[in-house]
């Protein structure tokens, strides 16, 4: 067993270790520039207390919490396997809370999770391409949580100057010190309550096309080719 296994299995080492990660994002955020493009879209519902769905690629989990006023309730939707536990124990040093699913395991208890806590007027925020992949590209389940709960989808990302792209499957956009970075955040995306399995489908395409849009000219204002997303793999026709 590796020695950063060890830790994670360990309460005290998974929560000396969020520890270290939610210092590390206080360091980029205060020793970096970071421009807000958008701020508008999402101001509204703050300033009147209606909840949303925060929608952003898991590559670029890093500095969203800085792109979240203190306050204001959210909950990520993270997975149950260790990762989703850092992560939920890292965000929880900004005031954030979590809800406990994913696309591939305990998705169905997720999506009620997520529709009763939006009733609640809680925000939910959700990595459409997670925990697995493909990345960036949109998994249903958010059009099925924005439709049910009639609230909007907001997107967001980000980028930093500097930076290291790690060899994950999400292409992990890890945000370096003394950084000029930027906050993109996308318009709203409404899903009607009575859409039909094609309307669904059109606007899961929509909302992946301006989530990768905001991130292409995220790292294009920081200097950087754009990160592509995975190849749209063809369904098979039967023969």
């Amino acid at each position: 067993m590796s020695l950063v296994k060890s830790i994670v299995r360990s309460d005290r080492g998974r929560q000396f270790l969020c520890w270290l990660v939610a210092c590390y994002i206080r360091v980029v955020w205060w020793t970096s520039r970071f421009e807000t493009i958008g701020g508008e879209r999402p101001a509204p519902y703050w300033r009147d207390g209606r909840p949303f769905i925060l929608a952003f690629w898991h590559g670029r989990l890093l500095m969203a919490p800085k792109a979240w006023p203190q306050g204001t309730s959210m909950n990520m939707l993270i997975s149950g396997h260790s990762d989703g536990r850092i992560i939920a124990d890292a965000i929880a040093h900004f005031g954030l809370g979590t809800i406990t699913g994913s696309k591939s395991k305990g998705g169905l208890a997720a999506l009620r999770a997520m529709v009763r806590a939006l009733a609640d007027g809680q925000n939910i925020g959700v990595t459409p391409d997670g925990p697995r992949g493909p990345l960036m590209r949109v998994s249903p389940g958010i059009i099925a949580a924005a439709k049910l709960s009639q609230t909007a989808i907001i997107p967001l990302s980000f980028a930093t100057s500097r930076r290291v792209i790690l060899g994950s499957w999400d292409r992990f956009h890890f945000a370096l010190p003394f950084s000029r970075g930027v906050f993109l955040w996308g318009e709203p995306l409404f899903v009607p309550k009575d859409a039909d399995a094609g309307q669904v489908e059109a606007l899961r395409l929509v909302l992946e096309t301006r989530m990768n849009e905001l991130t292409a000219e995220a790292d294009r204002r920081c200097g950087h080719v754009p990160v592509e997303p995975a190849a749209v793999v063809a369904a098979r026709i039967p023969a």
